[in-house]
């Protein structure tokens, strides 16, 4: 799952989305903690399953569970989830496998402070699940940031050869905003001149990074290097 992780990096990044990620060898409460030092849009947990005692090998398919409940974070949290199966039947070999559920067990989905689900890839004890995982990281990996896409409201862009960027305002700051649209929350804010990292273009926007923060920036503003 780490390397599943590793493989989405690039999308998110080239979609403008900014991600923290756990320390893998830490504890489930550890990883909850460290998410509610922070509020986001929203929390995604990596897992493989395997089958109950006695069945072990028998069970194949992708589990994405959800937060029940009415309240607005229950609510994202199924959402998210329904977006997750219809990319991932996609790709999954027998797509009706491929389902949404409810806990009310998982903590790492209902002690979160932000909206959280739990993907549950496949099955690491079934031979066939197995190598699908190995076989399928990137399409995997795209197929859940194309889902995050899709929730935020932000276009999704394939990985691209990083490029450096310049802020070219004539004197003005930029904003780096959370979205590619003029109303949306800025997350950072660059001086003239600044140095940017590029990771793709959407429209009018570049997707960037400037020192802690990725977001947008309006494209007219940026120069970017060819090199």
């Amino acid at each position: 799952m780490n390397l599943l992780a590793d493989a989405m990096e690039p999308y998110l990044r080239s979609s403008g989305i900014e991600f923290t990620r756990n320390d893998p060898n830490k504890t489930v409460v550890d990883s909850i903690n460290q998410s509610n030092l922070a509020h986001y849009g929203m929390h995604v947990a990596l897992h493989s399953n395997a089958s109950p005692e006695g069945m072990a090998g028998l069970l194949q398919g992708t589990d994405v569970y959800y937060r029940p409940g009415q309240d607005a974070a229950a609510q994202s949290s199924q959402r998210f989830a329904n977006l997750v199966v219809e990319e991932m039947r996609k790709i999954y070999p027998i797509p009706e496998r491929v389902n949404a559920r409810p806990t009310d067990y998982l903590a790492e989905v209902l002690q979160t402070r932000s909206p959280a689900v739990l993907i549950e890839v496949a099955y690491h004890d079934n031979a066939q699940d197995a190598q699908w995982i190995q076989e399928n990281l990137d399409a995997i990996a795209e197929s859940i940031v194309r889902a995050l896409c899709t929730y935020f409201g932000i276009p999704f862009s394939m990985p691209q050869p990083e490029r450096g960027g310049m802020v070219n305002t004539g004197g003005a700051n930029l904003n780096i905003r959370s979205m590619p649209t003029t109303n949306s929350t800025i997350v950072a804010v660059a001086p003239d001149k600044a140095k940017l990292t590029v990771y793709s273009k959407s429209g009018d926007w570049y997707a960037v990074r400037y020192q802690n923060a990725t977001g947008y920036a309006y494209a007219p503003y940026v120069l970017v290097s060819d090199n």
